[in-house]
């Protein structure tokens, strides 16, 4: 063979092995983007998609603040729903540890928490994510002129408060301790709305509530504020309960709660910060 022709016959060579090892590179960047593109798109299809329905007790003080960061997580997350069942913390408490299904519990008080906790109903430890100051709620335009807490001892009021067993009505009678005061309702409500609408209907001149409930009722009452409140300011725990059916929705809702924008939400309400 001539050195021409051996020296045509090597180009060949070399060239078919230089397109080989381009197809086989070709091939493998194929595959690993391939691989790649399965694995982010796996990843985005299951990254933070929530469903499912999320049951929330809560503290009936919570019902505006917390109907409106409900709607709230339901836009930001389409395809949940939040319900809720709004009452006497005491009462969701006793619910709760009855069996009755829920995924969050929020209450007014650390007291009624406990019941939730020592049951072992609760799954962590609850946090405090807002505190609540009582306020007195008068008829609109307070015609009986009520200035202060004392105010409301006069025999000719009808004055309404929570029950004993209730946070707000349980932080009233604290207050009323500290100021060496003593008051007897016309009645003891369940809850504080109940007391609330009391005021409202014009059934009772004056009740004692929280600063939330009198912001909430806007020009149906009036408002009085007075300084025993500083001595029965309430926490207010929330936690993930036990049995949740949609854990990782459920945390979610807390998570909003507790955010900046839940907690503008509830400052907004007349809530105080934790």
């Amino acid at each position: 063979m001539t050195r021409t022709a051996r020296r045509n016959r090597r180009t060949v060579q070399v060239a078919g092995a230089g397109a080989a090892a381009l197809l086989a590179l070709s091939a493998c960047s194929s595959s690993d983007s391939g691989s790649s593109s399965t694995t982010s798109g796996s990843s985005g299809s299951s990254s933070d998609k929530l469903s499912g329905t999320v049951t929330v007790f809560a503290a009936a003080s919570l019902q505006e603040s917390f109907t409106t960061l409900g709607k709230q997580f339901e836009r930001a997350h389409p395809g949940t729903k939040v319900t809720f069942s709004f009452g006497g913390s005491d009462s969701l408490a006793a619910s709760i540890t009855g069996g009755a299904p829920a995924d969050v519990f929020a209450s007014a008080s650390p007291k009624t928490m406990k019941i939730v906790t020592d049951a072992g109903d609760a799954s962590g430890t609850p946090a405090t994510f807002v505190r609540n100051q009582l306020e007195i709620a008068t008829l609109p335009g307070n015609p009986d002129k009520v200035a202060s807490l004392k105010d409301l001892t006069n025999p000719d009021l009808k004055v309404v408060l929570c029950d004993k067993e209730v946070p707000c009505g349980a932080a009233a009678q604290k207050a009323l301790d500290a100021s060496r005061l003593k008051l007897t309702p016309v009645s003891y409500e369940q809850d504080v709305k109940a007391a609330l609408t009391k005021v409202e209907l014009k059934e009772a001149d004056a009740a004692v509530v929280y600063k939330t409930d009198v912001h909430a009722a806007g020009d149906k009452v009036g408002g009085v504020e007075f300084p025993e409140s500083a001595d029965a300011v309430n926490d207010y725990p929330i936690t993930l309960l036990k049995d949740a059916q949609h854990t990782d929705t459920a945390k979610a809702f807390i998570a909003l709660v507790r955010s900046a924008e839940g907690q503008k939400v509830l400052t907004g309400a007349g809530f105080l910060k934790p």
